[in-house]
């Protein structure tokens, strides 16, 4: 069995709008995903987010998305490929700089909602999110969905892949996630967000959708912090592979 990591959407709150439960969540993952400003979170809100993840030692990532906060990053905002690449550009600087600001490093780079989705199909925005971390800082680590071809893409531009799969959703048979306006895209309940996991990180498979088993592959596991089980699904999954986590 191989290590994991545990990843986790954080510092998604903004002003007076309360998202997650970051402070309480930090003890129970290794490594979060937080929010440049885009779908969510406030200049405080980031930098007391960061200072959460530097006194836990979780490593931290910038988690940018199309500009879009009053939909939660989770709706495709139509720009031109040059204007997402300095769109997200901006947002990784903003995440990094903050990072070191403190005396951190930043770990990796993680595409939020309708971005995340969109390059998971599309390996022109792949490549777009990809090269933008290229320009920035080729040491930076990228999440990407498991199995796809955003790891070729990576390879091409020397960025470390990591494979991600997902806690709280359910997977298609091609292995992109449930639309979320389906009833089915989300797992709420712990017993069996651990029989999916169990069946992921010690089998190598996951069972999708329509009951197939579909290979694939695990270097980190994320658990949404906007969900309301978020903080439950962290101590299960923490429980019951803490001897994996690493």
């Amino acid at each position: 069995m191989k290590n994991i990591d545990i990843n986790c959407d954080m510092g998604e709150s903004y002003y007076d709008k309360k998202i997650g439960n970051d402070k309480q969540i930090m003890k129970y993952i290794s490594s979060c995903n937080i929010a440049c400003g885009f779908h969510g979170g406030d200049p405080y809100t980031i930098s007391k987010t960061i200072d959460y993840a530097l006194i836990n030692n979780i490593k931290i990532g910038a988690h940018p998305s199309f500009n879009d906060i009053e939909g939660f990053g989770r709706r495709i905002v139509k720009v031109s490929n040059k204007q997402l690449k300095n769109e997200i550009i901006y947002q990784i600087s903003a995440i990094k700089g903050m990072v070191e600001s403190k005396g951190g490093t930043l770990n990796h780079v993680k595409a939020h909602g309708a971005l995340y989705n969109l390059a998971t199909k599309n390996n022109d925005i792949a490549n777009i999110i990809i090269e933008s971390i290229s320009e920035i800082d080729k040491k930076l680590l990228i999440y990407g969905p498991s199995m796809m071809e955003w790891e070729t893409i990576a390879k091409r531009h020397q960025i470390k892949y990591i494979k991600e799969v997902f806690a709280d959703r359910n997977y298609n048979d091609d292995l992109t996630l449930v639309n979320r306006k389906n009833n089915n895209s989300m797992i709420e309940d712990v017993n069996l967000m651990i029989i999916h996991l169990k069946k992921i990180i010690n089998k190598n498979f996951v069972e999708t959708i329509n009951k197939k088993k579909i290979a694939i592959e695990t270097d980190t596991v994320c658990i949404h912090g906007d969900q309301k089980n978020a903080l439950l699904f962290a101590k299960s999954i923490y429980n019951e592979f803490k001897d994996l986590i690493k």
